[in-house]
């Protein structure tokens, strides 16, 4: 499929300097895919500045969806679908706004799902043989590591990194999704699409990257979102164990 028919979403929440960096990078890289911006309300101002980009690009690639207040990255990324869909995008990318997510790495996910249209999901993994994380500390890889380990068994997916937020969907199987019985945010909501796409049937590849951590701004990361994430993923995997 060409550039015209992918659409990048990236969810923003005061990512003033990192956004627009991705934004040109991912255009040099992929000059006629389209981005679209999900700013839940930012008061860095992130939303004007890329709205600026938006309106200084004269092929109309750059698009911004303004929402009023912190609604969730979930949330960002449903409504990004819904938005892409309307609009006849055959395939829809998920990226990180903070630059963790190279648009290098992105081409080689894109030639990926156009090698074979049997592929619904491809998924960039940190975990796969090949891949790699830079600037993390251990204890932080040990614990991505391991709770992906954890949700692979809970689970029963066989998937080396389920919480990876950089993916490329075919815009056909986001369609057989009911996003209304969708419960999760942040950190989980990449593991509940997994499970999703999984039980609709989908095939998924995932392709190594590299994936680089933030320069600027301040990691969306909490306890909060963790938590989250472990306690739906055993309530999931008791509820698979024993049948209900």
């Amino acid at each position: 499929m060409n550039g015209q028919q992918m659409l990048v979403i990236v969810p923003t929440y005061n990512e003033a300097q990192s956004a627009p960096r991705l934004i040109s990078s991912v255009l040099e890289f992929l000059p006629a895919i389209h981005v679209l911006v999900v700013d839940d309300g930012s008061p860095d101002g992130t939303a004007d500045i890329c709205q600026g980009i938006a309106d200084g690009d004269s092929l109309g690639r750059v698009h911004v969806m303004r929402r009023a207040g912190k609604q969730g990255l979930g949330s960002a990324y449903i409504a990004g679908f819904g938005w892409g869909a309307a609009r006849g995008y055959k395939a829809i990318i998920e990226m990180d706004a903070d630059g963790s997510h190279r648009p290098v790495d992105l081409v080689s996910m894109i030639a990926a799902i156009d090698a074979d249209e049997t592929i619904d999901c491809v998924i960039g993994s940190r975990w796969l043989p090949g891949g790699k994380v830079v600037n993390w500390a251990k204890q932080r890889e040990v614990l991505s590591r391991g709770a992906n380990k954890y949700a692979m068994f809970m689970l029963d997916l066989k998937v080396n990194d389920i919480t990876a937020g950089f993916r490329v969907y075919r815009t056909s199987m986001l369609a057989k999704i009911d996003f209304a019985t969708v419960v999760s945010e942040g950190y989980c909501f990449q593991i509940e699409m997994t499970r999703k796409v999984v039980g609709l049937g989908a095939k998924i590849k995932e392709v190594p990257i590299t994936f680089v951590e933030r320069e600027f701004g301040v990691s969306k990361m909490s306890g909060n979102i963790v938590i989250e994430a472990m306690s739906w993923v055993t309530l999931w995997g008791i509820s698979r164990i024993f049948g209900r």
